[in-house]
């Protein structure tokens, strides 16, 4: 079935222009919570996730940080979200229900709140404060985000790369491509299963796909949901 669709795909009939861009008022949010590629799928299909973008963040070193060269640099994500969809503190409880923060790693692992603003700061030690009350050895640390450097192209919207002519279809051809777009932040949680059918299918209509992606899709998410995330 998926081998028809890519027939389709290449067909160019009935093309649609995706709904890459969104003209709304957003704030930015940084989490390091393990590797990067999870927490992409996981946030970007979250509703009110505008955009995510995969890099490195809280070192200190003099260097630009790759994923061969990270230094003191921890795999974070950065999201753009529309704080009148869903809050900071929404998207702090999803980095603590999807990480193990009492688990001790290298720093290239480890959990870390980069906070933007006062506000984020008080809510992020909040938070974190309550699971320390519980008793648990929580390792996470709260710096203020300094520079974020994006990772290799490869790694951006991992999960959606692996589907070459769903991108190709989508007009993501580049790195920069699949930090910008709206909808590569979207398909890159579905096509794991993230976000669930019922959430597909209420949100599809407003992606502007083609009749070929939104089958190919849907069939991914039927597929993959509840099935969990992994690196």
């Amino acid at each position: 079935m998926f081998s028809r669709i890519f027939k389709v795909f290449n067909s160019n009939i009935n093309k649609m222009e995706p709904l890459h861009y969104l003209d709304i008022p957003t704030e930015k949010a940084t989490f390091s919570m393990g590797c990067f590629w999870a927490p992409d799928s996981l946030f970007g299909s979250t509703p009110g996730i505008i955009t995510t973008r995969v890099g490195y963040a809280g070192g200190t070193e003099g260097l630009i940080p790759t994923y061969r060269n990270i230094g003191d640099y921890t795999e974070a994500i950065q999201l753009q979200y529309d704080p009148n969809t869903v809050s900071y503190l929404e998207l702090l409880k999803m980095f603590w229900d999807h990480h193990d923060p009492t688990a001790k790693f290298k720093k290239q692992y480890s959990s870390f709140i980069y906070y933007h603003n006062d506000q984020q700061k008080a809510e992020a030690e909040l938070t974190l404060n309550e699971k320390k009350a519980k008793g648990l050895d929580i390792l996470t640390k709260i710096e203020p985000a300094g520079q974020f450097f994006n990772a290799e192209d490869y790694h951006q919207k991992y999960r959606l790369q692996q589907h070459k002519n769903l991108c190709n279809n989508l007009g993501l051809k580049t790195g920069d491509d699949l930090i910008n777009s709206h909808v590569a932040a979207r398909l890159n949680g579905y096509v794991v299963g993230q976000g669930g059918i019922d959430q597909f299918d209420s949100e599809v209509s407003k992606l502007r796909l083609d009749e070929a992606a939104i089958s190919y899709i849907r069939q991914l998410v039927i597929k993959y949901e509840g099935q969990g995330l992994h690196c």
